[in-house]
């Protein structure tokens, strides 16, 4: 838009005075977002001119020109993976953070797509879930799952999101074999080339302008099956002070805690530890591994024994791989 200085016809009447004209303009701009101004600021400007005359120094203003910023429309979208997830058939999560890169408030729209080119399985995508409790882990009952069409909720300029891709890997997918997962965004009001214009959508009735991102954005999590995982299961046995199975004061309770390491690689610095349940009293020189007896001393071997509980610590141990860990503990 082209703007004039309207300085009065007196100025130019003046005979014989000394004239001296200033011209400046003032700006009123709210604090810059990542975007640059906040979507529905006015951007106002008004010229000034001084000058003297015959009668003394005058003060003149032009008229006062607005322009109304418009909304720019930018989101992007990274993996808060920090590379695949090792993982074996079954549910799994994968974590994305949407950030609105716009200068308005916007929502996006979310479609997570499991069948990518290179792809040596594709998993179910179950569902879309917002991290409602901020705490960056999912946590079923509590982060929300979205409904089709999975849409956010209005984010702020500069406004993150975390958000998590449930799916489930095949029974049919084997040891060595990976997936990913694309997580697509894009802004509810349009996306497009950059400079596309909606009309009227905008802040305050402004335009919506598809920034450089083209208002929609993609990244990729991906899923390595087998990379090795450490299923711990625990087990009890109970024998009575009369040779039945009844857990009275006196009875001998016998733990076994199964470490089994699941993948083609290996986990090093496995220790398992334990400690005795309340109201119990622990049965000294009965922490076995592998069926072979283990000193409650620390340093003799790779079982310890304490006031408080126990703790094996196994080391590196290959994939493919179960070992089995006993205790026994007698109910006061």
């Amino acid at each position: 838009m082209n703007t004039q200085n309207l300085i009065r016809p007196a100025l130019a009447n003046s005979l014989g005075s000394a004239l001296a004209v200033s011209l400046f303009a003032v700006v009123a701009v709210t604090p810059a977002k990542a975007a640059g101004v906040d979507a529905g600021t006015l951007i106002e400007n008004t010229a000034t001119a001084t000058y003297v005359d015959g009668t003394g120094p005058q003060t003149v203003d032009s008229n006062t020109v607005s322009v109304r910023v418009d909304e720019l429309l930018d989101v992007t979208v990274t993996s808060l993976d920090a590379g695949p997830i090792g993982t074996a058939t079954g549910d799994e999560v994968l974590t994305f953070e949407i950030t609105n890169q716009g200068n308005g408030p916007e929502a996006f729209e979310l479609t997570a797509e499991p069948a990518v080119a290179g792809n040596d399985f594709d998993t179910t995508v179950d569902g879309i879930a917002v991290d409602t409790n901020g705490n960056g882990t999912y946590d079923p009952g509590v982060d929300q799952i979205l409904t089709a069409p999975e849409t956010t909720a209005v984010l702020d300029a500069d406004e993150t999101l975390t958000v998590f891709v449930l799916v489930t890997v095949p029974a049919s997918a084997t040891d060595t074999q990976e997936s990913d997962v694309e997580l697509t965004v894009e802004a509810v009001t349009g996306t497009g080339a950059p400079g596309t214009s909606f009309a009227g959508q905008g802040v305050s009735g402004g335009d919506a302008i598809v920034g450089t991102t083209g208002a929609d954005a993609t990244a990729t999590g991906s899923l390595l099956v087998g990379i090795t995982t450490v299923d711990l299961v625990k087990s009890v046995t109970i024998v009575d002070p009369f040779g039945g199975t009844s857990a009275v004061p006196g009875s001998v309770v016998t733990f076994t805690i199964s470490a089994e390491v699941v993948g083609s690689g290996s986990v090093d610095n496995l220790i398992v530890t334990d400690a005795f349940p309340a109201d119990t009293t622990y049965v000294a020189g009965t922490l076995t591994l592998a069926g072979g007896a283990l000193t409650d001393a620390s340093g003799d071997d790779a079982g310890e024994a304490t006031a408080t509980g126990i703790s094996v610590d196994l080391g590196t141990v290959a994939g493919g791989t179960t070992q089995a860990i006993t205790f026994d503990v007698t109910i006061d």
